[in-house]
Parts: structure tokens; sequence; C-alpha cells
């Protein structure tokens, strides 16, 4: 699972995480029933934290999309929907369009001129 984080995000990194795994598994990269890689290695390679990633996984279980398995791990428990891959993109955005300056109205704006 190659997954980044931006450190100059203003958004929490538990959030950052659980936003990439969660698109990972929107996009098909995880399956239902594959197992993710320990928190313990995947805050080794992001260079956080494990706490920070094992708190993004309590999300996404408290979502539906993972299960915690006493010893087997963390495992995709279904497919994430349509929705709420667009709403993670949607708030990312959102976010970026902050950072430019841009508000809600304004971004509303710009999508409804696209064709």
């Amino acid at each position: 699972m190659l997954l980044t984080l931006d450190l100059n995000d203003a958004r929490p990194l538990h959030e950052q995480v659980a936003g990439a795994i969660r698109r990972a598994i929107g996009e098909g990269s995880y399956a239902p029933g594959d197992r993710l890689p320990p928190a313990r290695d995947l805050a080794r390679t992001l260079g956080i934290n494990s706490n920070t990633v094992l708190r993004a996984l309590r999300d996404l279980r408290d979502e539906g999309l993972l299960e915690f398995r006493r010893g087997r791990g963390v495992s995709v428990a279904g497919r994430a929907d349509g929705r709420a891959l667009l709403a993670q993109r949607a708030r990312e955005l959102m976010d970026e369009a902050r950072r430019y300056g841009y508000s809600r109205d304004d971004l509303i704006a710009i999508l409804e001129e696209l064709p």
C-alpha cells in the first residue's frame, strides 16, 4: 500500500490516513477480505506515530470498511461506496480551495461552469 501524507494539509494526520485508505479501497487497490499491513509498519513507512494510524483504522472500522480480527490483523470488510469516496474527494477539494482563498460558494460556481 502506497500512502502519502501532505504535511502542509490542515487536516489531522489520522483523517489523512483514513482518507488514503478509503480511497485505496474505493479504487479497488484492496478488495473485501484483503489484509492491510500492520499499523506499526504503516506508521513507520509514513513517519508518524502508530497511535495515529490506529485511530484512522478504528474510524474506518466504525464506518464498516474494515474489520479487526484477533490474531489475524485488519482486513477490508467491504468496498467504499461511490458517495463516500466522492465526499472524501470533495472535502479534499474544499480544503485545497480554502488554501487558495476560495470559499465554498466560489468552488460551487467553478463546478457549475464545468461542461
